[in-house]
Protein backbone atom coordinates (compact mmCIF):
# COMPACT_ATOMS: atom_id res chain seq x y z
CA UNK A 1 0.00 0.00 0.00
CA UNK A 2 1.16 3.54 -0.68
CA UNK A 3 1.00 4.47 2.99
CA UNK A 4 1.05 8.25 2.45
CA UNK A 5 -1.31 10.52 4.45
CA UNK A 6 -3.97 7.84 4.91
CA UNK A 7 -7.30 9.08 6.20
CA UNK A 8 -9.42 6.92 8.52
CA UNK A 9 -11.53 6.02 5.46
CA UNK A 10 -8.41 4.80 3.63
CA UNK A 11 -7.30 2.76 6.63
CA UNK A 12 -10.73 1.13 6.66
CA UNK A 13 -10.37 0.36 2.94
CA UNK A 14 -7.01 -1.26 3.60
CA UNK A 15 -8.44 -3.38 6.39
CA UNK A 16 -11.29 -4.50 4.14
CA UNK A 17 -8.74 -5.49 1.51
CA UNK A 18 -6.93 -7.66 4.05
CA UNK A 19 -10.22 -9.26 5.08
CA UNK A 20 -11.09 -10.02 1.46
CA UNK A 21 -7.67 -11.51 0.85
CA UNK A 22 -8.09 -13.75 3.88
CA UNK A 23 -11.44 -14.93 2.51
CA UNK A 24 -9.94 -16.15 -0.76
CA UNK A 25 -9.28 -19.61 0.64
CA UNK A 26 -12.77 -19.91 2.17
CA UNK A 27 -16.00 -21.08 0.63
CA UNK A 28 -18.34 -18.12 1.13
CA UNK A 29 -21.95 -17.80 0.15
CA UNK A 30 -23.31 -15.60 -2.63
CA UNK A 31 -25.10 -13.42 -0.05
CA UNK A 32 -21.80 -12.62 1.67
CA UNK A 33 -20.13 -11.77 -1.63
CA UNK A 34 -23.15 -9.68 -2.62
CA UNK A 35 -22.62 -7.60 0.51
CA UNK A 36 -18.99 -7.02 -0.48
CA UNK A 37 -20.22 -5.89 -3.90
CA UNK A 38 -22.44 -3.36 -2.13
CA UNK A 39 -19.49 -2.18 -0.02
CA UNK A 40 -17.41 -2.02 -3.18
CA UNK A 41 -19.96 0.33 -4.77
CA UNK A 42 -19.83 2.59 -1.72
CA UNK A 43 -16.06 2.72 -2.01
CA UNK A 44 -16.38 3.54 -5.70
CA UNK A 45 -18.45 6.60 -4.78
CA UNK A 46 -15.74 7.67 -2.34
CA UNK A 47 -13.13 7.29 -5.07
CA UNK A 48 -15.28 9.36 -7.45
CA UNK A 49 -15.34 12.16 -4.90
CA UNK A 50 -11.56 11.99 -4.51
CA UNK A 51 -11.13 12.11 -8.29
CA UNK A 52 -13.33 15.23 -8.34
CA UNK A 53 -11.20 16.77 -5.57
CA UNK A 54 -8.04 16.01 -7.53
CA UNK A 55 -9.51 17.64 -10.62
CA UNK A 56 -10.41 20.70 -8.56
CA UNK A 57 -6.88 20.79 -7.11
CA UNK A 58 -5.42 20.83 -10.63
CA UNK A 59 -7.71 23.75 -11.51
CA UNK A 60 -6.48 25.59 -8.40
CA UNK A 61 -2.87 25.06 -9.47
CA UNK A 62 -3.73 26.40 -12.92
CA UNK A 63 -5.42 29.43 -11.36
CA UNK A 64 -2.44 30.13 -9.10
CA UNK A 65 -0.09 29.99 -12.09
CA UNK A 66 -2.33 32.54 -13.84
CA UNK A 67 -2.35 34.78 -10.76
CA UNK A 68 1.46 34.70 -10.48
CA UNK A 69 2.04 35.71 -14.10
CA UNK A 70 2.91 32.39 -15.80
CA UNK A 71 6.47 32.22 -14.54
CA UNK A 72 8.64 29.50 -16.06
CA UNK A 73 9.06 27.48 -12.82
CA UNK A 74 5.33 27.67 -12.07
CA UNK A 75 4.43 26.55 -15.61
CA UNK A 76 6.77 23.58 -15.16
CA UNK A 77 4.90 22.61 -11.98
CA UNK A 78 1.55 22.96 -13.79
CA UNK A 79 2.81 20.72 -16.61
CA UNK A 80 3.89 18.10 -14.04
CA UNK A 81 0.46 18.22 -12.37
CA UNK A 82 -1.31 17.94 -15.75
CA UNK A 83 0.83 14.95 -16.74
CA UNK A 84 0.08 13.21 -13.42
CA UNK A 85 -3.66 13.79 -13.94
CA UNK A 86 -3.37 12.22 -17.41
CA UNK A 87 -1.49 9.16 -16.10
CA UNK A 88 -4.04 8.74 -13.32
CA UNK A 89 -6.92 8.94 -15.79
CA UNK A 90 -5.31 6.15 -17.82
CA UNK A 91 -5.14 3.86 -14.76
CA UNK A 92 -8.69 4.74 -13.67
CA UNK A 93 -10.07 4.00 -17.14
CA UNK A 94 -8.16 0.72 -17.38
CA UNK A 95 -9.36 -0.63 -14.02
CA UNK A 96 -12.97 0.48 -14.56
CA UNK A 97 -13.01 -1.15 -18.01
CA UNK A 98 -11.46 -4.30 -16.55
CA UNK A 99 -14.16 -4.53 -13.86
CA UNK A 100 -16.86 -3.97 -16.47
CA UNK A 101 -15.41 -6.72 -18.65
CA UNK A 102 -15.26 -9.18 -15.73
CA UNK A 103 -18.88 -8.47 -14.79
CA UNK A 104 -20.03 -8.78 -18.41
CA UNK A 105 -18.25 -12.09 -19.07
CA UNK A 106 -19.49 -13.66 -15.83
CA UNK A 107 -23.14 -13.03 -16.69
CA UNK A 108 -23.58 -9.30 -16.36
CA UNK A 109 -25.93 -7.57 -13.94
CA UNK A 110 -29.55 -8.09 -13.02
CA UNK A 111 -31.40 -5.33 -14.95
CA UNK A 112 -33.95 -4.91 -12.15
CA UNK A 113 -31.75 -5.05 -9.02
CA UNK A 114 -28.37 -4.14 -10.47
CA UNK A 115 -26.78 -7.08 -8.62
CA UNK A 116 -23.81 -8.90 -10.17
CA UNK A 117 -24.94 -12.30 -11.44
CA UNK A 118 -21.58 -14.10 -11.41
CA UNK A 119 -20.50 -12.93 -8.00
CA UNK A 120 -19.08 -16.43 -7.14
CA UNK A 121 -17.52 -17.09 -10.54
CA UNK A 122 -13.77 -17.69 -10.24
CA UNK A 123 -13.23 -19.58 -13.51
CA UNK A 124 -13.83 -16.67 -15.87
CA UNK A 125 -11.81 -14.46 -13.51
CA UNK A 126 -8.83 -16.85 -13.74
CA UNK A 127 -9.13 -17.08 -17.54
CA UNK A 128 -9.09 -13.31 -18.02
CA UNK A 129 -6.64 -12.34 -15.32
CA UNK A 130 -4.18 -15.26 -15.51
CA UNK A 131 -4.55 -16.97 -18.89
CA UNK A 132 -4.83 -13.70 -20.79
CA UNK A 133 -2.09 -12.09 -18.64
CA UNK A 134 -4.29 -9.18 -17.62
CA UNK A 135 -3.00 -9.44 -14.02
CA UNK A 136 0.60 -9.04 -15.22
CA UNK A 137 -0.46 -6.07 -17.31
CA UNK A 138 -2.23 -4.54 -14.29
CA UNK A 139 0.84 -5.07 -12.07
CA UNK A 140 3.07 -3.30 -14.59
CA UNK A 141 0.68 -0.36 -14.83
CA UNK A 142 0.21 0.04 -11.05
CA UNK A 143 3.87 -0.19 -10.08
CA UNK A 144 4.86 1.85 -13.13
CA UNK A 145 2.50 4.59 -11.97
CA UNK A 146 4.01 4.66 -8.47
CA UNK A 147 7.51 4.76 -9.96
CA UNK A 148 6.38 7.61 -12.24
CA UNK A 149 5.20 9.60 -9.20
CA UNK A 150 8.50 8.96 -7.41
CA UNK A 151 10.47 10.26 -10.40
CA UNK A 152 8.19 13.28 -10.95
CA UNK A 153 7.77 14.41 -7.33
CA UNK A 154 11.06 13.34 -5.76
CA UNK A 155 9.28 11.47 -2.99
CA UNK A 156 9.26 7.68 -2.72
CA UNK A 157 5.92 6.04 -3.59
CA UNK A 158 6.22 2.32 -2.92
CA UNK A 159 4.90 -0.36 -5.32
CA UNK A 160 1.36 -1.50 -4.53
CA UNK A 161 1.05 -4.59 -6.78
CA UNK A 162 3.17 -7.08 -4.81
CA UNK A 163 4.10 -10.73 -5.04
CA UNK A 164 3.52 -12.73 -1.84
CA UNK A 165 7.25 -12.73 -0.98
CA UNK A 166 7.21 -8.89 -0.95
CA UNK A 167 4.07 -8.60 1.18
CA UNK A 168 4.37 -8.41 4.96
CA UNK A 169 1.01 -10.19 5.18
CA UNK A 170 1.91 -13.25 3.07
CA UNK A 171 5.70 -13.67 2.95
CA UNK A 172 5.70 -15.89 6.04
CA UNK A 173 2.55 -17.83 5.08
CA UNK A 174 3.60 -21.34 3.91
CA UNK A 175 0.49 -21.61 1.70
CA UNK A 176 0.97 -18.23 -0.01
CA UNK A 177 4.61 -17.09 0.12
CA UNK A 178 5.59 -18.55 -3.29
CA UNK A 179 2.67 -17.02 -5.22
CA UNK A 180 3.19 -14.18 -7.66
CA UNK A 181 0.91 -11.14 -7.83
CA UNK A 182 -1.49 -12.75 -10.32
CA UNK A 183 -2.05 -15.99 -8.41
CA UNK A 184 -2.13 -14.28 -5.03
CA UNK A 185 -4.98 -11.98 -6.02
CA UNK A 186 -6.89 -13.75 -8.80
CA UNK A 187 -6.39 -17.54 -8.61
CA UNK A 188 -9.56 -19.28 -7.31
CA UNK A 189 -10.90 -15.89 -6.35
CA UNK A 190 -14.63 -15.18 -6.78
CA UNK A 191 -15.69 -12.14 -8.75
CA UNK A 192 -17.09 -10.34 -5.68
CA UNK A 193 -13.68 -10.35 -4.00
CA UNK A 194 -11.90 -9.40 -7.24
CA UNK A 195 -14.06 -6.32 -7.73
CA UNK A 196 -13.22 -5.12 -4.21
CA UNK A 197 -9.53 -5.88 -4.79
CA UNK A 198 -9.45 -3.84 -8.00
CA UNK A 199 -11.28 -0.99 -6.29
CA UNK A 200 -8.67 -1.01 -3.50
CA UNK A 201 -5.86 -0.66 -6.05
CA UNK A 202 -7.79 2.19 -7.68
CA UNK A 203 -8.20 3.96 -4.33
CA UNK A 204 -4.45 3.81 -3.69
CA UNK A 205 -3.81 5.34 -7.10
CA UNK A 206 -6.15 8.34 -6.66
CA UNK A 207 -5.01 9.02 -3.10
CA UNK A 208 -1.37 8.89 -4.21
CA UNK A 209 -2.28 11.36 -6.93
CA UNK A 210 -3.88 13.65 -4.33
CA UNK A 211 -0.70 13.59 -2.26
CA UNK A 212 1.44 14.37 -5.33
CA UNK A 213 -0.79 17.30 -6.39
CA UNK A 214 -0.64 18.74 -2.85
CA UNK A 215 3.16 18.61 -2.95
CA UNK A 216 3.25 20.36 -6.33
CA UNK A 217 0.77 23.02 -5.16
CA UNK A 218 2.97 23.75 -2.14
CA UNK A 219 5.95 24.29 -4.48
CA UNK A 220 4.28 27.17 -6.31
CA UNK A 221 6.12 30.33 -5.38
CA UNK A 222 8.32 28.43 -2.89
CA UNK A 223 11.26 30.71 -3.69
CA UNK A 224 9.31 33.91 -3.16
CA UNK A 225 9.38 36.11 -0.11
CA UNK A 226 5.78 36.17 1.13
CA UNK A 227 4.73 39.64 2.27
CA UNK A 228 1.97 39.35 4.86
CA UNK A 229 2.32 42.70 6.64
CA UNK A 230 0.95 45.50 4.47
CA UNK A 231 0.76 49.09 5.70
CA UNK A 232 0.14 52.42 3.93
CA UNK A 233 2.92 55.02 4.08
CA UNK A 234 2.93 58.70 3.21
CA UNK A 235 6.12 60.23 1.78
CA UNK A 236 5.74 64.01 2.05
CA UNK A 237 7.96 66.61 0.43
CA UNK A 238 8.06 68.18 3.87
CA UNK A 239 6.61 67.40 7.29
CA UNK A 240 6.22 71.10 7.95
CA UNK A 241 3.73 73.03 5.79
CA UNK A 242 3.02 76.72 6.19
CA UNK A 243 -0.59 77.87 6.22
CA UNK A 244 -1.73 78.67 2.68
CA UNK A 245 0.89 76.47 1.02
CA UNK A 246 0.34 73.13 -0.76
CA UNK A 247 0.91 69.84 1.05
CA UNK A 248 2.74 67.64 -1.47
CA UNK A 249 3.23 63.93 -0.74
CA UNK A 250 3.24 60.43 -2.20
CA UNK A 251 1.01 57.67 -0.81
CA UNK A 252 2.51 54.18 -1.17
CA UNK A 253 2.26 50.65 0.14
CA UNK A 254 4.94 49.18 2.38
CA UNK A 255 5.14 45.40 2.71
CA UNK A 256 7.15 43.11 4.97
CA UNK A 257 7.22 39.42 5.81
CA UNK A 258 6.65 38.21 9.36
CA UNK A 259 8.76 35.12 8.58
CA UNK A 260 11.76 36.92 7.06
CA UNK A 261 13.52 39.60 9.12
CA UNK A 262 15.65 41.79 6.81
CA UNK A 263 19.03 43.31 7.59
CA UNK A 264 19.32 47.08 7.04
CA UNK A 265 22.20 49.51 7.09
CA UNK A 266 22.83 53.19 6.43
CA UNK A 267 26.19 54.12 4.88
CA UNK A 268 27.47 50.65 5.85
CA UNK A 269 26.31 50.83 9.48
CA UNK A 270 23.60 48.43 10.64
CA UNK A 271 20.35 49.87 11.99
CA UNK A 272 17.79 48.16 14.26
CA UNK A 273 14.85 46.41 12.56
CA UNK A 274 11.52 45.60 14.19
CA UNK A 275 8.70 43.80 12.33
CA UNK A 276 10.32 44.60 9.00
CA UNK A 277 10.71 48.32 9.77
CA UNK A 278 14.18 49.82 10.18
CA UNK A 279 14.83 52.66 12.63
CA UNK A 280 16.98 55.42 11.10
CA UNK A 281 18.44 57.81 13.63
CA UNK A 282 21.51 59.99 13.09
CA UNK A 283 22.68 63.49 13.83
CA UNK A 284 22.13 65.88 10.92
CA UNK A 285 25.33 67.85 10.39
CA UNK A 286 25.60 71.38 8.93
CA UNK A 287 26.56 71.87 5.29
CA UNK A 288 26.77 74.48 2.56
CA UNK A 289 23.47 76.30 2.76
CA UNK A 290 21.81 77.77 -0.32
CA UNK A 291 19.90 81.05 -0.48
CA UNK A 292 16.87 79.31 1.02
CA UNK A 293 18.87 78.10 4.01
CA UNK A 294 18.97 74.43 2.90
CA UNK A 295 22.00 72.09 2.64
CA UNK A 296 21.63 69.08 0.36
CA UNK A 297 22.71 65.75 1.91
CA UNK A 298 22.54 62.05 0.94
CA UNK A 299 22.98 58.68 2.57
CA UNK A 300 23.09 55.17 1.13
CA UNK A 301 20.40 52.78 2.39
CA UNK A 302 20.69 49.01 1.92
CA UNK A 303 18.15 46.27 2.71
CA UNK A 304 19.24 42.63 2.62
CA UNK A 305 16.47 40.03 2.37
CA UNK A 306 16.98 36.33 3.01
CA UNK A 307 14.96 34.33 0.50
CA UNK A 308 13.62 30.78 1.02
CA UNK A 309 16.23 28.18 0.15
CA UNK A 310 19.16 30.02 1.77
CA UNK A 311 19.61 32.75 -0.84
CA UNK A 312 19.58 36.51 -0.35
CA UNK A 313 18.80 39.70 -2.25
CA UNK A 314 20.11 43.21 -1.47
CA UNK A 315 18.32 46.41 -2.47
CA UNK A 316 20.22 49.70 -2.32
CA UNK A 317 19.20 53.30 -2.88
CA UNK A 318 20.76 56.73 -2.52
CA UNK A 319 18.46 58.81 -0.29
CA UNK A 320 18.45 62.58 -0.62
CA UNK A 321 17.53 64.90 2.22
CA UNK A 322 18.03 68.54 3.20
CA UNK A 323 19.35 70.05 6.40
CA UNK A 324 17.69 73.33 7.26
CA UNK A 325 19.65 76.18 8.73
CA UNK A 326 18.38 76.63 12.33
CA UNK A 327 15.67 79.26 12.72
CA UNK A 328 13.62 80.36 15.64
CA UNK A 329 10.41 78.32 15.58
CA UNK A 330 8.27 76.15 17.80
CA UNK A 331 6.94 72.82 16.49
CA UNK A 332 3.42 71.94 17.64
CA UNK A 333 2.13 68.49 18.58
CA UNK A 334 2.40 65.86 15.84
CA UNK A 335 -1.03 64.40 16.45
CA UNK A 336 -4.33 65.58 17.87
CA UNK A 337 -5.48 62.30 19.40
CA UNK A 338 -3.87 59.30 21.07
CA UNK A 339 -4.90 55.67 21.47
CA UNK A 340 -5.93 54.32 24.87
CA UNK A 341 -3.48 51.88 26.55
CA UNK A 342 -1.12 52.00 23.56
CA UNK A 343 2.45 53.24 23.12
CA UNK A 344 1.90 56.51 21.21
CA UNK A 345 5.34 57.66 20.01
CA UNK A 346 5.66 61.46 19.66
CA UNK A 347 8.40 63.82 18.56
CA UNK A 348 8.24 67.16 20.34
CA UNK A 349 10.88 69.72 19.34
CA UNK A 350 11.62 73.33 20.06
CA UNK A 351 14.21 74.23 17.37
CA UNK A 352 14.75 77.67 18.83
CA UNK A 353 16.56 76.16 21.82
CA UNK A 354 19.05 74.31 19.60
CA UNK A 355 21.62 72.30 21.57
CA UNK A 356 20.19 73.67 24.79
CA UNK A 357 16.97 71.74 24.26
CA UNK A 358 16.92 69.03 26.93
CA UNK A 359 13.23 68.33 27.57
CA UNK A 360 11.40 66.36 30.22
CA UNK A 361 7.71 65.47 30.14
CA UNK A 362 4.87 65.06 32.63
CA UNK A 363 1.35 63.94 31.86
CA UNK A 364 -2.09 63.90 33.44
CA UNK A 365 -4.19 60.87 32.46
CA UNK A 366 -1.23 58.98 30.98
CA UNK A 367 2.13 57.37 31.65
CA UNK A 368 5.24 58.81 30.01
CA UNK A 369 8.26 56.87 28.75
CA UNK A 370 11.22 58.93 27.51
CA UNK A 371 12.63 58.03 24.11
CA UNK A 372 16.21 57.50 22.98
CA UNK A 373 16.66 61.05 21.71
CA UNK A 374 15.75 64.58 22.68
CA UNK A 375 12.07 65.25 22.18
CA UNK A 376 11.21 61.59 21.62
CA UNK A 377 8.56 60.39 24.06
CA UNK A 378 6.01 57.56 24.32
CA UNK A 379 2.60 58.37 25.82
CA UNK A 380 0.39 55.60 27.26
CA UNK A 381 -3.06 57.13 27.93
CA UNK A 382 -5.28 55.81 30.73
CA UNK A 383 -8.12 58.35 30.49
CA UNK A 384 -10.27 60.01 27.83
CA UNK A 385 -8.10 63.15 27.83
CA UNK A 386 -4.38 63.68 28.33
CA UNK A 387 -2.50 66.85 29.25
CA UNK A 388 1.19 66.68 28.35
CA UNK A 389 3.44 69.29 29.93
CA UNK A 390 6.81 69.98 28.28
CA UNK A 391 9.67 71.19 30.50
CA UNK A 392 13.18 72.33 29.63
CA UNK A 393 15.66 72.50 32.48
CA UNK A 394 12.69 72.32 34.87
CA UNK A 395 10.96 75.29 33.18
CA UNK A 396 7.45 74.71 31.84
CA UNK A 397 7.38 75.47 28.12
CA UNK A 398 3.82 74.49 27.21
CA UNK A 399 0.97 72.08 27.96
CA UNK A 400 -0.53 70.14 25.05
CA UNK A 401 -4.04 68.67 25.25
CA UNK A 402 -4.86 65.40 23.52
CA UNK A 403 -8.12 63.58 22.98
CA UNK A 404 -7.92 59.81 23.51
CA UNK A 405 -9.65 57.23 21.34
CA UNK A 406 -10.10 53.53 22.05
CA UNK A 407 -8.19 50.96 20.06
CA UNK A 408 -10.43 49.71 17.20
CA UNK A 409 -11.20 46.01 17.25
CA UNK A 410 -9.57 43.87 14.55
CA UNK A 411 -11.54 42.17 11.81
CA UNK A 412 -11.46 38.38 11.55
CA UNK A 413 -10.66 37.15 8.03
CA UNK A 414 -11.10 33.48 7.12
CA UNK A 415 -9.55 32.21 3.88
CA UNK A 416 -8.92 28.89 2.17
CA UNK A 417 -5.68 28.43 0.28
CA UNK A 418 -5.05 32.16 0.67
CA UNK A 419 -8.31 33.08 -1.08
CA UNK A 420 -11.40 34.69 0.39
CA UNK A 421 -14.45 32.44 0.95
CA UNK A 422 -17.89 33.49 -0.26
CA UNK A 423 -19.93 32.52 2.79
CA UNK A 424 -23.21 33.22 1.01
CA UNK A 425 -22.52 30.90 -1.93
CA UNK A 426 -20.57 28.35 0.09
CA UNK A 427 -18.23 25.72 -1.37
CA UNK A 428 -18.77 22.43 -3.19
CA UNK A 429 -18.59 19.20 -1.19
CA UNK A 430 -16.53 18.09 0.61
CA UNK A 431 -15.75 21.71 1.46
CA UNK A 432 -12.40 23.48 1.93
CA UNK A 433 -9.25 21.39 2.40
CA UNK A 434 -7.55 24.08 4.48
CA UNK A 435 -8.58 27.13 6.48
CA UNK A 436 -6.51 30.14 7.48
CA UNK A 437 -7.58 32.79 9.97
CA UNK A 438 -6.22 36.24 10.68
CA UNK A 439 -7.05 39.08 13.01
CA UNK A 440 -6.56 42.13 10.78
CA UNK A 441 -6.06 45.49 12.55
CA UNK A 442 -7.73 48.74 11.56
CA UNK A 443 -5.62 50.27 8.77
CA UNK A 444 -5.20 53.72 10.31
CA UNK A 445 -4.37 52.29 13.73
CA UNK A 446 -1.84 49.90 12.19
CA UNK A 447 -0.21 52.67 10.19
CA UNK A 448 0.01 55.01 13.21
CA UNK A 449 1.02 52.44 15.86
CA UNK A 450 2.35 49.28 14.14
CA UNK A 451 3.92 48.02 17.37
CA UNK A 452 0.49 47.98 19.03
CA UNK A 453 -1.36 46.57 16.01
CA UNK A 454 -0.02 43.01 16.10
CA UNK A 455 -2.93 40.61 16.51
CA UNK A 456 -3.45 36.89 16.33
CA UNK A 457 -6.34 34.49 16.83
CA UNK A 458 -5.13 32.49 19.84
CA UNK A 459 -8.02 30.01 20.12
CA UNK A 460 -10.66 29.14 17.52
CA UNK A 461 -13.03 26.28 16.96
CA UNK A 462 -14.01 24.59 13.69
CA UNK A 463 -17.12 22.41 13.57
CA UNK A 464 -18.61 20.30 10.79
CA UNK A 465 -22.36 20.66 11.38
CA UNK A 466 -25.26 18.80 9.84
CA UNK A 467 -28.46 20.63 10.60
CA UNK A 468 -28.28 21.51 14.29
CA UNK A 469 -26.03 18.53 15.08
CA UNK A 470 -22.23 18.82 15.22
CA UNK A 471 -20.50 16.00 13.32
CA UNK A 472 -16.90 16.82 14.21
CA UNK A 473 -15.32 19.67 16.20
CA UNK A 474 -11.70 20.71 16.44
CA UNK A 475 -10.22 23.39 18.69
CA UNK A 476 -7.09 25.14 17.41
CA UNK A 477 -4.69 26.92 19.75
CA UNK A 478 -1.92 29.31 18.66
CA UNK A 479 -2.13 28.24 15.02
CA UNK A 480 -3.47 30.31 12.16
CA UNK A 481 -4.03 27.41 9.76
CA UNK A 482 -5.79 24.05 9.89
CA UNK A 483 -6.04 21.12 7.49
CA UNK A 484 -9.60 19.85 7.03
CA UNK A 485 -8.75 16.43 5.58
CA UNK A 486 -10.64 14.69 8.39
CA UNK A 487 -13.64 16.97 7.87
CA UNK A 488 -13.65 16.35 4.10
CA UNK A 489 -13.89 12.60 4.70
CA UNK A 490 -17.12 13.14 6.66
CA UNK A 491 -18.65 16.12 4.87
CA UNK A 492 -21.83 15.86 2.81
CA UNK A 493 -23.76 18.26 0.65
CA UNK A 494 -25.98 20.36 2.90
CA UNK A 495 -23.48 20.39 5.78
CA UNK A 496 -21.71 23.55 6.87
CA UNK A 497 -18.37 24.48 8.38
CA UNK A 498 -18.78 26.71 11.46
CA UNK A 499 -15.80 28.78 12.61
CA UNK A 500 -16.05 30.38 16.05
CA UNK A 501 -13.37 32.67 17.43
CA UNK A 502 -12.78 31.97 21.12
CA UNK A 503 -9.82 34.20 21.92
CA UNK A 504 -7.89 37.00 20.21
CA UNK A 505 -4.61 38.38 21.53
CA UNK A 506 -2.63 41.56 20.84
CA UNK A 507 1.13 42.03 21.17
CA UNK A 508 1.61 45.59 22.41
CA UNK A 509 4.51 48.03 22.15
CA UNK A 510 6.19 46.37 25.17
CA UNK A 511 5.91 42.95 23.47
CA UNK A 512 3.42 41.91 26.13
CA UNK A 513 0.42 39.79 25.17
CA UNK A 514 -3.04 41.18 25.94
CA UNK A 515 -6.41 39.48 25.46
CA UNK A 516 -8.74 41.43 23.16
CA UNK A 517 -12.49 41.36 23.77
CA UNK A 518 -14.06 41.22 20.32
CA UNK A 519 -17.36 39.64 21.37
CA UNK A 520 -18.84 36.68 19.53
CA UNK A 521 -17.41 36.11 16.03
CA UNK A 522 -18.86 33.23 14.01
CA UNK A 523 -18.37 32.39 10.32
CA UNK A 524 -20.48 29.82 8.43
CA UNK A 525 -19.39 28.13 5.21
CA UNK A 526 -22.21 26.15 3.54
CA UNK A 527 -21.18 22.95 1.73
CA UNK A 528 -23.12 22.51 -1.52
Amino acid sequence: MAGEKLSPRQKMIGMMYLVLTALLALQVSSSVLDKFVVINRGLEKSIQKQIADNTCRLKQINSLVDDMGHRAKDIQILNQATAIRKETATIVSYINNLKAELIDKTGGQNPKTGSVKGVKDDGVVAKIMLDENRAAELKTMLNGYMNYLTTSIGKVYHPIALDAKDSDLFKHDPNQHDKDFAKLNFLKTPLGAVLATLTQFLSEVVYAEADALDILADQLGAGDVKFDNIIPLVKPQSNVVAAGSVYDAELLVAASSSSVEPEMDIDGKKIPVNSGVGKINFLATPGSYDKNGLAKKTFKAAIKLKTPGGGSSTITKEIEYFVAKPVIQVQSAAVSALYLNAGNELVIQVPALGVNYNPTFKAEGASVLPGQGKGLVTIIPHQAEVKLSVYNNNNLLDTINFKVRTIPKPEIHVTSGGKAINERQGMPAPGPRKLEIKAVPDESFSAFLPKDARYRVAVWEVTLARGSRPIKTKTITNKQEISLGEFAALAQSGDRIVIEVKKVERLNYKNEIETVNIGTVVHNIPIN
